[in-house]
Formats: C-alpha cells, structure tokens, sequence
C-alpha cells in the first residue's frame, strides 16, 4: 500500500503542463481505459482536449495517418480501377453471373468485397448488379415478348379468320345471313373445315333462293295463307271448298335410309323451287334432329297439329289420290289444251319411289305438270334423286339451264343449302375432325357399303385396296424393311373409313401397323363407328350416320361403293368426284363422270315418243351411271 502511495504522488508531481502532452480517453466516471485498479474516489482530473483548438487537433491526427496512408496506397489499386471494376460488373452484366464472379474474384477482389458488404445489401443494387438475376429477367421479358408477339400472331390470324369467315361463311351468298349463329353452329362454321368450292353459284339461283325464302316465310305455318290452305283440306259434305288458295305446298314424306332421305328432299325442294311451292317436311322422318332450318324466321317442318296427318301417311300407291291411278282411272285427264276434270280432292299424292308404275312415271311429262298446278297440295313420297329427270321437261329445263349453267353442281349447291348439322351432330363432327384428321397433310375418305349378299368383305377389301394402290391414294407397304428413311417431314395420311363393319378398318390398320409404307408416309386409320346393321328411325344411329356423312365429305380424296346414297351426299357435299369400286365388275373401280348423285329408277318412257326411250340419250348432260347401267346422272357439258 505504501509503494502505491508513493507512486501517486509522484505521479501527481510529475502531472504534465497544459499543452504538453497526450491524454488517454476517460469512460464515462472519469478513469482512464488503460489504468488497471483505479479508484472512483481519487482527485478530480480536467480533459486535456477541452484546452487544445480543433484545427490543431485535427492537422495532428493527418500527421500522424500519413505514413499508414502510404504504405495502405502503396499496397492498394486506385480508386480509379475500382470504380472502373464495379462499372465494369454493372455494364457487363448480360454475361453469367459465374463469369462475372470469378472476374472478381481474381482480379477485383478488394471492390467485389467492399461492394458486396456495403452496396448488394440495397435491393436496387442486387437487381441491377446481379447478372443471373438480368439473365432471368432478359430471358423473361424476351418469353414475353414471344408470347405477346405469338399473341398478336394470333390475334392477327383470328381477325383474318374472321375476316375469310365474314366473306366466305354465306358460301358465295348461297346462304342468307341473319339467322341465330349459336342455334345452327354449323351453318357458318362449316367454311373452317371445309376447302372452298370452286364451284360458284349462279346469281340467278341465288335471287331464286330469296324468294323462296320470302315465300315460306309468307306462306309456312301459322300464317294466315297457311290457315286458309289447311281449310281447304277439311271435308264439307260430300266434298271439299273450291275456294282458291293464295299458296300452294309441297309435302315430303322421305323414307329409307338416311342417304336416300337426303337426295330425295333435294329433289323435292328443287321440285317446290320450279313450281313456287312451300317445302314442309313431315315430322316422323327425323329431319328436326338431324338438320338446322334452312328458311330464315319460319320451319320447313310440318306442325305437329297438322290436320290430316294420319290421313295423310297412310297414302300409297294404291291409293285413290295417289296420282298414277287418278291418270289410270282418268280421274284426271289432260286434253289438248291441258284441260282436266275437276279434282275430287284439294290433295294429290306422288308416288316417286323405286317401284312406281307406268302412270306414276307420267309426273315427268309436261303435259301432267300442268295439271298438278291446280292442285293446292302435293303430297310426295319418295327414296330417289329424280332431279335428272326434271330436266325432261321443256319448261323446267329452260328455268334449270338459268339456275344451274353447271349442270353437274345441282346436289353441291342445293345440299349446301338445305343440310346443316344440328348442334348436336356438329359437336360429333368436330370433335372427330380435330381429334383424327385435323393434322394430317391428306385426308382418304373409303366408304364401304356391300350389297350383294354373295360378296365376301375380303374380296371387297381387295378390291378397295387394289383401286387406292393403283390409283396411289395409298401407298403400297414395304416387307422388307422400309424403303425411304422416315423423317420428321414425312407426309401425313389419314384414312377414313365408314361402314357398318370393322373387319375393313381393322385390317387396313393392321396392315399400315405392321409394315413401313414404300414411299415414308405415315399413315393412320380412323373409323368412328361399326353399327354392324342399319338402324332407320333410331336418333342416335341416324345422327351418327350424318356425322359420318359429313366427315367423308371434309377428304381430300373418295372412294365410294357401288350404289350407295351414303356416298352420293358425301361427294356432292365435298364437290368430289370419287372412285366408285365396282362390284361385282371389271375393272375393279372407275372414276366417277361427276359429283352428282344416281338416280337409280328412271322413267323409260317417252313422253313426245309416245312409247319407251333409254333416257341415257336424250340430253347431252344426262348419261347412265357408272355403278347402275339404268341409272342416270347429270354430268358437265364437257364431260366427254
């Protein structure tokens, strides 16, 4: 204790003069940081720093940092290169972010330090600096760029589409405009999945379709014509009202199967075209559920409180009113001037289905058509495309040679006119279409229907493949390993097939699975449906069928069977002429003459000749059928 005594007042003896000396820093009680065991209680000592001017102070303290300032610079890159390393990571920043680090690493190790303690801690600076964050952005503002460029791709292709859809969907002003689009989808859809025809309508066939359309607008059910039509049918007494009709109508009752109720309603809306009749459909046909109406504001479809509708099915051929036996039993009967008796009845049915007699076939004279003007309604019955014989009659040919100067487009243009799929019928179509055949480069449509009992479906097959090799719609098939390297740009083909039987799709399928093509293709199989038989009056069979009809009719190419209707609608829908296979027959099959349909029980009679004629020879254009040696056909003026 002593010895510490003592040191103290040495200490205090020896306390330095004001501006002598250097005094360590004091916490906060007044003892020194440095002094080890100071007592609080000891003598009150004044800071030193209170009696020396700031200025002074402060050029002391540089003093005493220059030489640590030399030997820091000496040892330290420029501020200059500094700087110029941190721009260089700033401007440099598309490179990756690896390269970038590295480059720091080696050669700018004090900036990449101090920049990353001090300026990547700002969120800024992170986002600006970091190249892999750029990269990602860049990457991110090009994808969408792609994608607004893609969309404004699209957009543009959609406002195209829709420019081509707004010019092309009334099919060259063969359909009229202003019907509900989403009642009838297909009625302007159709334009997207089907090529545009070459084959234009005429404009006197398009100002026909308008007035008659204005007709069955004025005339159809529930208009005031109509009312008094109908009261024309009701019996008074012994007969009926002799009051005249501002309207006259033609009722159709198609029957068969659904290619043969298509060709004939075509026949007949040509027939009330010609005679400015009132197109009506009876109802138990299935007509509603498989085709939109074609009439804009008013049905082509008969109401369901039709009066004499009973009545009215139970006409045949042997029936009074059918008209070959009011000709026959000279109920009617015209003179020289077209005169007749009176008609017993305001109602003449027609019997123009295959099988009709001698008399019946008399419809198609001139001098009979003028007797059906009287009558107030026609009733027709038929499973025939009698439009070929139409144009034996001299006033209808006149008015047919203005409608149709292409004598061989009469079913393409009606048929387009007057079929559309319902909604319901659309949706199988197009789900189909884009599920199978909407990729493919071309589309083969093989539609094969047998009738005859003794041929067997692989001679039948044979046959079909024979004709598609030879007339290389197909491709034949390698066995040896396949001739041409397949490629990613190899051609596309889809086969499309319709029947009621599989075993057909089935081998073609087989036989294109197991074998490379000869030529590289690549070639699929599609059948929708096998039914095994046809099922009339079912719905969903029937609208099946329609959906198949309409597919075939989207190919690029057709092979058709031997007197079948199913074929005939799809070829005058697609304006195709087909391959008709010939069986049995040789060659095994035969390009057709034209797209139209065959009718295949044409009158024979001569109605100038007085007696029988082969109708094959009395108009240039009208010619017997390829499939059907007594069947007729409209074919092109050019046709040789």
């Amino acid at each position: 204790m002593e010895t510490k005594r003592i040191r103290r007042q040495q200490q205090q003896q020896q306390q330095p003069s004001p501006g002598t000396g250097f005094h360590e820093p004091e916490n906060e009680h007044g003892a020194s940081f440095f002094e080890e065991g100071a007592s609080q209680a000891g003598p009150e000592r004044k800071p030193l720093w209170g009696s020396v001017r700031p200025p002074a102070v402060f050029a002391g303290f540089l003093l005493m940092l220059l030489p640590l300032i030399a030997i820091i610079y000496s040892r330290t890159p420029s501020l200059d290169w500094i700087c110029n390393c941190r721009a260089g990571r700033v401007e440099g920043r598309a490179e990756s972010f690896e390269a970038t680090a590295k480059h720091g690493s080696e050669n700018c190790s004090f900036a990449s330090s101090n920049i990353t303690k001090a300026d990547f801690v700002n969120e800024n600076v992170t986002k600006n600096d970091f190249p892999q964050n750029n990269v990602t952005e860049d990457n991110s503002l090009q994808k969408n760029a792609t994608e607004d460029n893609n969309l404004q791709k699209n957009i543009a292709e959609d406002n195209i589409l829709r420019k081509n859809v707004t010019e092309d969907k009334l099919l060259g002003g063969l359909l009229a405009a202003g019907f509900d689009e989403s009642s009838c989808l297909s009625r302007y859809q159709s334009v997207l999945y089907r090529k545009e025809s070459p084959h234009k309508p005429s404009p006197y066939l398009l100002e026909r379709l308008r007035k008659h359309e204005a007709l069955q607008k004025k005339c159809g059910p529930n208009t005031e014509p109509y009312k008094k039509a109908i009261d024309r049918l009701k019996p008074l007494g012994k007969g009926y009202s002799n009051e005249t009709t501002e309207c006259s109508y033609l009722t159709v009752m198609p029957f068969s199967g659904l290619g043969n109720r298509i060709i004939s309603l075509t026949s007949a809306f040509l027939y009330a075209l010609l005679t400015n009749r009132v197109l009506l459909i009876e109802r138990r046909s299935g007509i509603g559920d498989l085709f939109c109406e074609p009439f804009p504001d008013t049905s082509w479809l008969l109401p369901h409180d039709f009066p004499p509708g009973n009545q009215f099915r139970s006409l045949s051929k042997t029936s009074p009113q059918c008209f070959g036996n009011l000709l026959k039993n000279k109920v009617m009967d015209s003179g020289i001037n077209g005169s007749s008796n009176e008609s017993p009845s305001p109602y003449v049915f027609l019997n123009l289905a295959n099988g009709y007699s001698d008399f019946d076939q008399l419809f198609f004279c001139e001098d009979d058509q003028r007797l059906l003007r009287k009558i107030p309604w026609l009733l027709v019955s038929s499973n025939q495309y009698f439009v070929p014989a139409l144009f034996f009659i001299p006033t209808f040919e006149e008015e047919l040679t203005r409608l149709f100067p292409e004598r061989d487009t009469v079913f393409h243009h009606l048929g387009r006119y007057l079929f559309h799929p319902t909604n319901p019928v659309w949706g199988l179509i197009t789900r189909s279409y884009e599920s199978y055949l909407a990729k493919a480069d071309e589309r083969v449509g093989l539609q094969i229907r047998v009738f005859n009992g003794r041929t067997s479906p692989l001679e039948c097959l044979n046959r079909i493949l024979k004709c598609a090799l030879e007339e290389k719609l197909l491709p034949n098939i390698s066995l040896h390993g396949p001739v041409v390297s397949p490629s990613t740009g190899a051609k596309s083909k889809v086969v499309l097939i319709t029947s009621l039987d599989s075993t057909y799709f089935e081998k073609i399928r087989r036989m294109y699975w197991e074998h490379p093509t000869a030529t590289g293709e690549i070639i699929s199989v599609y059948q929708p449906s096998h039914e095994g038989v046809e099922q009339t009056g079912k719905t969903m069979h029937e609208m099946k069928a329609w959906a198949e009809i309409y597919l075939l009719s989207l190919s690029d190419t057709l092979v058709t069977s031997t007197w079948s209707t199913f074929g005939y609608v799809a070829q005058g829908l697609a304006g195709l002429k087909p391959l008709i296979t010939l069986i049995p027959s040789n060659p095994d099959c035969r390009l057709a003459m034209s797209m139209e349909p065959c009718f295949h029980f044409p009158p024979f009679y001569g109605c100038k000749a007085n007696t029988s004629v082969d109708a094959g020879a009395v108009l240039p254009y009208v010619r017997h059928c390829e499939d059907m040696k007594n069947g007729l056909k409209l074919v092109g003026l050019n046709e040789p």
